[in-house]
């Protein structure tokens, strides 16, 4: 029995993105306002929040920011910390839409600040997890993370569905005395906050790479001719590998150049069909009705007139 023969449709299905659940705390991490007066020539940053891998980008007309350097922003949550990633290089007219500004550059009271809050955000994790479990919730605690510049904390959480959790915020406020915003994301958001290794060794690449989460599905899959196995296609977090989509672009653009899997072409004396493609190593795999298999590179064939031919020496 085959990979593919211990899978149903559903079991495959369902490790494709749900649209309703990533549309779930979607939007930008920018704090709207007005950019009217910005100009080609004020210099534009890619920034990281580092608790939750969001990046996004600000202007700052000031002293030239290397990597690294926090620097104090409004967000949609508050003003806080992020990180400069780097610089980047605007064409004429070609200015990113969701841009916002630096503040400033950190103090190292902010550092100092920030750095204290981490001790406090693992015992307000441990305090709202015992709460979710009093008020018996079906959700799970995220990660949590102390504003700098707001009294607010924010906690994270994942749920199959909607939660009542006004009691639980009640309980909260109750105990830290300020401000609580609880916010449901999805599970790539997930893995994205947390981190983690993916199956190739590296760091998830929704964390250490980009955190724009593009959707993923079952056809990425087929059409990089991989085993519909759950256990192979999926990552840490249930879901379709995201390089599938950062490859799929790749493997379209190849399979343009090439015959597609069926194609008969009438070659030495022959009638072939293409049997296997092999993107990869560049090789594909015809046979014959009468039991015939070769394997040839993709530079062995040509489009003319819209029929495919073979342009390799015969054996």
């Amino acid at each position: 029995m085959s990979d593919e023969d211990n899978y149903t449709e559903e079991d495959i299905n369902s490790l494709e993105d749900n649209p309703q659940e990533e549309q779930i705390d979607s939007g930008s991490v920018i704090a709207g306002e007005d950019l009217s007066t910005l100009t080609q020539d004020t210099p534009i940053y890619r920034l990281r929040l580092v608790y939750s891998r969001e990046t996004f980008h600000a202007a700052w007309a000031g002293e030239t920011l290397e990597p690294g350097t926090k620097v104090l922003v409004p967000t949609r949550y508050g003003r806080d910390l992020a990180e400069v990633i780097h610089s980047i290089q605007c064409e004429a007219g070609q200015i990113p839409q969701a841009v916002t500004r630096i503040e400033r550059i950190a103090s190292d009271d902010d550092v100092s600040r920030a750095a204290s809050h981490k001790q406090q955000e693992k015992e307000a994790f441990d305090v709202c997890k015992k709460k979710i479990e009093v008020h018996k919730l079906d959700m799970k605690l995220v990660s949590v993370h102390y504003i700098l510049e707001e009294p607010k904390i924010l906690f994270f959480f994942t749920a199959e569905s909607r939660v009542d959790f006004r009691e639980l915020v009640k309980d909260l406020v109750n105990i830290f005395k300020t401000r609580i915003e609880l916010r449901q994301i999805g599970v790539r958001d997930e893995s994205r906050v947390l981190g983690g290794l993916g199956v190739c060794g590296r760091c998830y690449c929704c964390h250490a790479v980009s955190d724009k989460l593009k959707p993923v599905s079952i056809k990425m899959a087929k059409d990089q001719n991989l085993s519909l196995n759950s256990t192979k296609i999926s990552g840490p977090c249930g879901r379709l590998l995201c390089c599938l989509a950062y490859e799929h672009l790749f493997y379209g653009e190849q399979r343009r150049l090439i015959p597609c899997e069926g194609t008969k072409i009438f070659w030495d004396g022959s009638s072939w069909k293409v049997s296997e493609i092999n993107v990869v190593i560049g090789k594909l795999k015809l046979s014959t009705d009468d039991g015939r298999v070769i394997q040839l590179p993709l530079e062995a064939f040509e489009k003319n007139e819209g029929r495919w031919s073979i342009n390799a020496p015969t054996k």
